[in-house]
């Protein structure tokens, strides 16, 4: 495993590419609907996904490139409740029953969302049965159990875990320790909110056996404290600094293979639902015209039965 340089939050910053960033908004940058499996056993729910336009994280992790979809300065007070209205109010009936308010920042930050503009939100998403949103796991504060009262729902917190191997997660720049990770799982879970959470796989630094290695290493981790759904994020580069570290030998995304051969060796864990994060399949290496499509599928299949079929 190669020994990371330690990148700083001005150095990751200068790195970045030139991108044309949102303004502020009432509108959101995007509506989705996909299907998710709601547990091991085959059952399946719709779930509508609400990209916000927001302010940027106040955390500048290595690998992240979410930035890209937000603007400079605080989001202004009552954006994000009118982005959600606009959003549900062009959707068809009937609406999911699980909604995502991702905002490429964090959802209990008042610099991200003002806390005032809680009641409204929960108010437009008291429909839904699950209310899904993205946070630091540092961010542990008392707007959570306040957001959580106001809801119909079950909330549920989405965080990166990344990676369990503490050198790498250090050289993220994300500012957070396993005992972090753990201390927010207990925390939300103590308090009946839902944890969900990323895992890089192969992040910098590492092979790409050694990456496959500590991808299911983190998920296990992650099993073991309860996390009820948990997303192997390949790694890919688009932010500046991965292409830096790429140029200097310390990165490598992974490929297709590896994706699969992470999945395989961990979705067979119970309770938790585990998936392969699809975004930018196209990117992967080891793709072919001839496989892309099946491979893509297979995976897909996987991601909704729980189950990874024989290629």
């Amino acid at each position: 495993m190669e020994r990371l340089p330690s990148l700083s939050t001005e150095k990751i910053r200068s790195l970045r590419p030139a991108v044309a960033r949102p303004e502020p908004g009432r509108l959101p940058l995007a509506v989705v609907t996909e299907v998710e499996a709601v547990d091991k056993f085959g059952q399946l729910t719709d779930v509508l996904t609400i990209f916000l336009r927001g302010s940027e994280c106040s955390f500048h992790c290595l690998m992240c490139d979410l930035w890209k979809y937000t603007h400079t300065g605080s989001t202004p007070a009552g954006a994000i409740p009118a982005q959600v209205v606009d959003a549900l109010a062009h959707q068809p009936a009937p609406l999911p029953k699980w909604i995502k308010l991702y905002n490429a920042s964090n959802f209990f930050s008042p610099a991200n969302i003002p806390r005032g503009d809680f009641p409204a939100i929960a108010a437009a998403v008291s429909s839904f049965e699950r209310v899904i949103v993205e946070n630091h796991p540092r961010l542990l504060n008392t707007a959570i159990v306040d957001f959580q009262r106001q809801i119909r729902g079950t909330l549920e917190v989405a965080m990166g875990l990344e990676t369990i191997h503490p050198p790498t997660l250090q050289s993220l720049n994300k500012q957070l320790t396993l005992d972090d990770f753990q201390r927010a799982c207990e925390w939300l879970h103590a308090r009946e909110v839902a944890v969900r959470c990323f895992v890089l796989l192969r992040p910098p630094g590492m092979s790409a056996p050694e990456g496959i290695e500590w991808c299911v290493r983190s998920v296990e981790y992650a099993h073991r404290l309860g996390v009820r759904h948990i997303s192997i994020i390949p790694l890919r580069g688009g932010n500046g600094a991965l292409e830096q570290l790429q140029r200097e030998g310390l990165f490598q995304p992974p490929s297709a293979a590896c994706l699969e051969q992470a999945l395989a060796e961990v979705i067979h864990l119970p309770d938790a639902v585990i998936t392969a994060d699809l975004w930018d399949w196209d990117q992967l290496a080891g793709l072919t015209v001839g496989c892309r499509n099946a491979r893509r599928q297979r995976l897909e299949t996987a991601n909704r039965s729980q189950r990874l079929s024989a290629t």
